[in-house]
């Protein structure tokens, strides 16, 4: 992970997918782990399951919360096919978080893709998994807890 200068992610997809819940554990993740944390959301065409993109901006001081295009650290995407359509943001080197990371198969819930590829990315941030899990608790109903917990854990696996 860069220093604690401003690092920017972008998280893409489709509308239903979990972009914007994926990008609140994400800030609420890094708020607890004592970063400022800026967040923005485009919606696009996102009721009717078209793109739907959410930035997060962190570090030590962050003043604006949109992500210039060719400039996220971090570009994590929820549908294979919004790939193509979200590669702007990333920077030269940046990481590609996708679907194809995640062993599928293995998720209790297909609607935990987003919480899966959070624990991909977590692998690459600074902040410690009971920060993370607090912010997956804080931010989704309680009857939702266990399912993603372990997606996060299976996205979190190597």
């Amino acid at each position: 992970m860069p220093s604690r200068s401003t690092t920017n992610v972008v998280i893409a997809g489709l509308g239903g997918q979990g972009v914007l819940t994926a990008a609140s554990i994400l800030a609420e993740a890094l708020f607890r782990a004592g970063f400022d944390v800026k967040q923005s959301e485009i919606h696009g065409m996102s009721q009717r399951g078209g793109s739907v993109s959410s930035h997060v901006r962190f570090g030590d001081k962050v003043f604006s919360p949109m992500v210039p295009t060719g400039q996220a650290d971090f570009l994590v995407v929820l549908a294979v096919d919004q790939v193509d359509v979200a590669r702007p943001m990333l920077r030269a080197g940046g990481m590609l978080v996708e679907p194809s990371l995640v062993e599928s198969k293995q998720l209790t819930s297909k609607r935990s893709l987003n919480v899966a590829l959070l624990g991909t990315l977590a692998r690459h941030l600074d902040v410690a998994d009971p920060l993370w899990h607090a912010a997956i608790a804080a931010t989704l109903p309680e009857r939702l807890h266990a399912a993603n917990l372990r997606a996060f854990a299976i996205g979190k696996m190597p």
